[in-house]
């Protein structure tokens, strides 16, 4: 019988760059050579803002002059990690007409090129890649699901790093979730001059968001039937 196919264990770019857009509360637009910071405060995000679309589409009527632009989000952290900044989003593209920060409605914009820059570089991504992805189910919850984890069940904390492979190195000054979605929680290891993330996959992904509990007792389960030696207890 055929194995089944292991399912991936952390998010692909497409998948980050669609779940930032949707968790986003707010973005810089650069447009005719003004800046424009936009905050999301009426629930509209940058989906609701910009509509996007490929270079041979029609949006309405389009002028000879079309306008460059350029939307900037960044993606932090919601605990109280050292560097925050997780990643950056860069959309470009050219838009009929200079953007009007008042404006409440979409603007067109032809698409041309999707950045995402992380820790571990950068990654470009297609507008096919943005149209056939889902943000990740936990996305808009997902602050709200680590301060909790931080406030109010930091003793969860040491039965995870068992989990750690290699194990954590000495001289460990704190360990913070930084990160969780549908895939895995991903700790920061704090030393005195450097740091590092490491992920802990589930099991199985996660597809609503009243399915991460159950993955995260799995997590801590399986670390505490670890002895310190990392071996399992039987």
């Amino acid at each position: 019988m055929p194995s089944s196919p292991k399912h991936p264990d952390e998010p692909t770019a497409a998948e980050r760059v669609c779940s930032i857009l949707a968790a986003a509360h707010s973005m810089t637009v650069v447009s005719d050579g003004r800046h424009a910071e936009v905050r999301f405060l009426d629930g509209v995000g940058t989906t609701g803002r910009f509509h996007l679309h490929a270079t041979w589409e029609d949006c309405d009527s389009r002028p000879p002059g079309r306008v460059p632009v350029r939307l900037e989000l960044t993606d932090i952290a919601p605990t109280p990690v050292r560097d925050r900044l997780r990643a950056r989003v860069t959309l470009t593209g050219l838009l009929a007409a200079p953007y009007d920060p008042e404006s409440t409605e979409s603007a067109c914009m032809e698409f041309g090129q999707g950045v995402l820059e992380d820790a571990t570089g950068r990654s470009y991504v297609t507008l096919h890649e943005l149209r056939t992805t889902e943000p990740d189910p936990l996305a808009a919850n997902e602050a709200c699901l680590l301060g909790h984890l931080v406030d109010a069940h930091a003793e969860l904390v040491p039965p995870l790093l068992r989990l750690i492979r290699p194990l954590p190195d000495r001289g460990l000054l704190r360990a913070l979730p930084v990160a969780i979605d549908r895939y895995g929680l991903t700790l920061r290891l704090e030393y005195p001059r450097t740091q590092r993330d490491v992920r802990l996959p589930f099991q199985k992904p996660v597809h609503h968001i009243d399915h991460v509990g159950p993955r995260i007792r799995a997590l801590i389960a399986a670390g505490r039937r670890l002895t310190h030696t990392g071996r399992l207890l039987p």
